[in-house]
């Protein structure tokens, strides 16, 4: 809970008369579902937003910490009228006020790729939150395996905490990273966020699908982003599954994204305040590391996003971008817009004057 929040509540005279606080769980269409903080008649509320803040552009997220104004207990409704300033903001999954990432990964069916968890790290990383790593479907490995990727992974600067929801060991460890945190699972499809929601709190019962065989890989079941209440104390967001999250960075901070290369540039330094870590002299972070070849790759991708974002700015206004379905931008002319506007009566009246003028004298000269 923020340093606003706590105030508030402990002297309410000071925003106004009788502020009930909460935190916002759920945002579907124009409602939201409001859990309250005590003491209260009831716990929650479904809420609207006051047209002022609509009219100043105020938008209301999941996790935000609002006011609402003249409860109605008895219909449990209300109406939201100030949003409380906001520690973090995450724009994919929207949500306010989080404390960290639980990234979640199987170690088999889907198996488990280095690259596309690197992009999914990486992702996480960019968000400047913290990052827990949690490695589910455990049992279905030998314990040879799960070393491998734990000395693997520690190298990389993580220490994932194993786990396996059907055979039920490991939740006490992760359990004990989540109290009095609000968290936000995210991770590729079919690897048991849901599973691991339902778990953690039985009552919820998260819809879960099984993994595709066809593809290998899982089917969205969560829909929306939504907060659940641990029972231990804390939050739990579980997002919509994603396979392959876009990496929007700035190419010059990739490299700090990756734990192994940000250890590098803070023991030295590279020549060039402006180095890419490719082929510059005298490069700190240029070297024998694992996933080396994993940030050149996603390095092309950063420059290739920022070369369209630099199009975009520049191009020209008869121009627009548009998106050709397989993630490259052209620029196409924009179609002509004719302007139909009906002339004064005081302009049709002065050229008609000037027509009856240009006739007079054209019949004068002839004469």
């Amino acid at each position: 809970m923020s340093d606003a929040l706590e105030e508030m509540q402990l002297n309410p005279q000071s925003s106004g008369l009788d502020p009930v606080l909460g935190t916002v769980l759920a945002v579907q269409a124009n409602y939201y579902w409001v859990q309250l903080h005590p003491p209260t008649p009831q716990a929650h509320l479904l809420c609207t937003r006051r047209s002022r803040l609509k009219k100043i552009g105020q938008q209301v997220m999941v996790g935000d910490e609002v006011q609402v104004e003249e409860p109605d207990w008895a219909g449990g409704r209300g109406a939201i009228s100030q949003v409380l300033p906001r520690q973090t903001v995450l724009d994919r999954p929207p949500i306010a006020n989080a404390d960290q990432i639980l990234l979640v990964f199987a170690l088999e069916e889907p198996t488990l790729d280095p690259s596309q968890l690197s992009r999914f790290l990486i992702k996480a990383e960019s968000t400047e939150l913290s990052v827990l790593l949690c490695l589910n479907k455990s049992d279905l490995v030998t314990p040879e395996v799960q070393q491998r990727w734990c000395d693997r992974l520690n190298y990389w600067g993580y220490a994932p905490i194993l786990i396996s929801l059907r055979a039920g060991f490991g939740l006490t460890a992760l359990q004990a990273q989540l109290i009095d945190r609000m968290t936000v699972v995210c991770g590729p499809s079919g690897v048991g966020k849901s599973s691991l929601t339902n778990r953690l709190i039985p009552k919820v019962d998260q819809r879960v699908n099984a993994v595709s065989g066809k593809l290998s890989r899982g089917r969205h079941t969560t829909r929306h982003v939504e907060l659940f209440q641990l029972p231990r104390g804390g939050l739990i967001a579980d997002t919509p599954g994603f396979n392959q999250p876009d990496l929007t960075c700035v190419p010059s901070e990739l490299a700090r994204y990756f734990p192994e290369a940000s250890q590098r540039l803070a023991s030295d330094s590279c020549q060039f305040s402006n180095c890419l870590h490719r082929d510059e002299p005298n490069c700190v972070v240029r070297g024998n590391w694992e996933r080396y070849e994993y940030y050149l790759a996603f390095l092309e991708e950063a420059i290739a996003h920022q070369e369209a974002l630099d199009r975009t700015s520049h191009v020209d206004a008869s121009t627009k971008l548009k998106n050709k379905g397989d993630g490259q931008l052209q620029s196409e002319p924009m179609l002509a817009r004719k302007k139909y506007r009906r002339p004064s009566r005081r302009m049709e009246k002065q050229d008609l004057q000037n027509l009856c003028q240009d006739i007079a004298q054209s019949i004068a000269e002839d004469d």
